[in-house]
């Protein structure tokens, strides 16, 4: 529940007409201002994952990585000419609160002392795009029909409220566009009544085919895109670091009011020759890809 900050009280000037009379005067009247974008920790977040939004935007096609790309980089991709599928995933928080974490540097420097050797493991920074990254924030898996596994090229994410996802859920406003840096107080998490969406083009929003990035060849045929976002872990010593779900026993980084909605599935079709335009949704996509997108989130 986000609050929104009124006045405490109306205060009324009493004047004297005479000295054996007093009237009260109203004072003059003024619209009371409201706190938008206030940080809503009242309640649970509840984060799900918007399978249309996969289901509509995915493309099998060629590509070039250049050696620049942080996905290449930190992804263990070969550098050049590569057949590989692209997708979108959006993290919507349906809760009644936000996702909150703030600021990174807080995390990884919490006595502030410029030293990260008393971080508390929620934050790394991310060299090649100059921002931290949440850890643990989502997974990706490209599935086939026999059960084999294939992980996608991306390592980080940055929370942000990026897209307004349901405002009868919330109040209609953002909190959270700064990823921060080593210098720079960010900002993130995720509003309820927002998504936090990783559009088809960033770095590292996509599976390397080809087996170019050191994993087996992905056949031709129909696969799952699955993704979890809060993915569960296993407890360490029979115990969880932040938040344990009571219903499985396993961990999270953040408490929701529910982490069986946590999953997504969209069906893609992978082709023999798919070329430079592709096949999928996405098909024919001119949007150019640069090493900016690649920085971005």
């Amino acid at each position: 529940m986000r609050f929104l900050a009124l006045p405490a009280a109306l205060l009324l000037a009493v004047a004297c007409a005479d000295p054996g009379r007093h009237t009260l005067t109203a004072p003059n009247a003024t619209r009371p201002s409201l706190t938008q974008n206030a940080v809503d920790t009242v309640g649970l977040p509840d984060l799900i994952v918007d399978s249309k939004a996969t289901q509509q935007n995915w493309v099998n096609r060629v590509e070039d990585l250049p050696a620049n790309y942080c996905s290449v980089q930190e992804g263990g991709v070969t550098p050049g000419e590569h057949n590989i599928l692209r997708f979108t995933v959006t993290t919507p928080n349906i809760g009644n609160a936000d996702v909150f974490v703030g600021s990174p540097l807080k995390h990884m420097d919490p006595n502030g002392d410029g030293n990260f050797a008393d971080q508390d493991s929620l934050y790394e920074f991310a060299s090649c795009h100059g921002h931290f990254h949440f850890r643990h924030y989502a997974t990706y898996k490209l599935v086939g029909e026999d059960g084999r596994v294939w992980k996608a090229a991306k390592r980080g994410f940055c929370m942000l409220d990026t897209d307004p996802y349901n405002t009868n859920n919330g109040d209609g406003t953002w909190n959270y566009r700064s990823c921060g840096n080593l210098t720079v107080d960010g900002f993130q998490g995720i509003s309820d009544g927002w998504a936090d969406t990783y559009v088809f083009k960033l770095g590292g929003q996509y599976f390397v085919l080809d087996g170019g990035d050191g994993q087996p060849v992905v056949p031709p045929g129909v696969y799952h895109i699955q993704v979890e976002v809060n993915p569960a872990y296993p407890p360490t010593n029979g115990k969880c670091p932040r938040v344990t779900d009571p219903a499985t026993g396993m961990c999270h980084q953040f408490a929701e009011s529910n982490y069986a909605n946590n999953f997504g599935d969209a069906l893609v079709q992978i082709t023999d020759h798919p070329g430079r335009a592709g096949y999928g949704p996405l098909k024919n996509n001119n949007d150019k890809i640069t090493a900016a997108d690649e920085v971005e989130k």
